[in-house]
């Protein structure tokens, strides 16, 4: 038996899931990441008006959730209807959290990992110019829950 839900276990060839058969349920996925920088750089992005850069990288990952069936060439494209991002600036860099919600017939959580993915590759590309030590980190999902409608 083929545990990779992409895979046909007859031909073994890459395929989409079919998902028609299920039934519509209530779905959220929350993830995580951390753009790792200098205390100087953090304190850059601190001094900054107000969400300036972190705005930028909030907008950036909602338009990557909703897009994510583009970029992930196997994922079912979903009707999302919520995307919340929250970046905040510690003295390590940029946390980001990403929670996203649809009620559909599959999950949403390769939308909120690559809502934190563009979140920090919007923020690691806004810094980049000051930091050449940044890296990105720890892209984890950390929950994801089911509940029928």
């Amino acid at each position: 038996m083929n545990e990779l839900s992409h895979v046909d276990e007859a031909t073994g060839e890459v395929r989409m899931v079919d998902v028609g058969g299920k039934p519509l349920s209530r779905r959220r996925a929350v993830a995580r990441g951390h753009v790792r920088m200098t205390e100087s750089t953090a304190a850059r992005l601190r001094a900054l008006p107000k969400g300036d850069a972190l705005t930028v990288a909030r907008i950036a990952a909602i338009q990557a959730a909703k897009r994510t069936s583009e970029l992930v060439p196997l994922c079912h494209p979903l009707p999302l209807t919520l995307v919340e991002v929250d970046l905040h600036v510690d003295e390590l860099g940029v946390a980001i959290e990403a929670a996203v919600e649809t009620t559909a017939q599959t999950g949403v959580e390769m939308e909120a990992l690559t809502a934190v993915s563009v979140a920090a590759l919007t923020v690691y590309d806004m810094a980049k110019a000051v930091d050449k030590e940044m890296r990105i980190d720890g892209i984890v999902l950390v929950t994801k829950t089911k509940e029928a409608v």
